[in-house]
């Protein structure tokens, strides 16, 4: 968005399009377990999309912020986390499908979403509310009691909550992945 559009133009079309593909990717997996119509390509794209936005936005999200550690030390763990799950995934081939996705990590992916539209949406009106472009370095996270302050403010909570939930559930993917480590052939 950023490349095709103007701020804060960008700032409003990738916080809607953010929320139209959470809420699109969280339709699917609904319909899909009610029609009882899942499939192992679903299963496997699925997290792969949810990676993907996830990243994308945090990656925009880091950059547009200024380099702001309240945000670099959440987006950096949860980077970490969806690189090195997925790695382990494709480490463990054919039996990666016997991790299967837990009640915990989907309320991680949740808790991820929500804070990154948050976010979006707290960039969206500092922009507004500055009625300018920030200066370079000066970064989109504000600082006093706005409502972008207050989006921000509850943004940058939610991500630390979502990187926690992110940090627990790497770890139980890995704990859970051990035995399939130590077995001949994964060496």
């Amino acid at each position: 968005m950023f490349l095709y559009f103007s701020r804060p133009w960008a700032d409003w079309f990738a916080l809607a399009l953010f929320i139209g593909a959470a809420i699109t990717d969280w339709f699917d997996g609904y319909l899909a377990r009610l029609w009882k119509q899942e499939s192992k390509f679903g299963a496997m794209l699925d997290p792969i999309a949810d990676k993907a936005m996830v990243v994308i936005a945090l990656v925009v999200l880091t950059g547009y912020s200024g380099m702001n550690p309240w945000l670099i030390l959440p987006a950096t763990v949860i980077l970490f986390r969806e690189v090195f799950v997925s790695g382990l995934r494709e480490f463990l081939g054919a039996d990666a499908g016997r991790l299967r996705v837990t009640k915990l990590a989907k309320w991680k992916t949740t808790a991820q979403m929500v804070a990154i539209a948050v976010l979006f949406l707290g960039t969206g009106l500092a922009y507004l509310e500055q009625g300018r472009a920030p200066r370079a370095g000066e970064g989109d996270i504000p600082t006093g009691a706005s409502l972008a302050d207050i989006a921000t403010h509850v943004g940058l909570a939610l991500i630390w909550i979502a990187a926690i939930l992110t940090a627990i559930t790497g770890w139980d993917y890995f704990r859970k992945a051990l035995p399939y480590l130590k077995e001949p052939g994964h060496d």
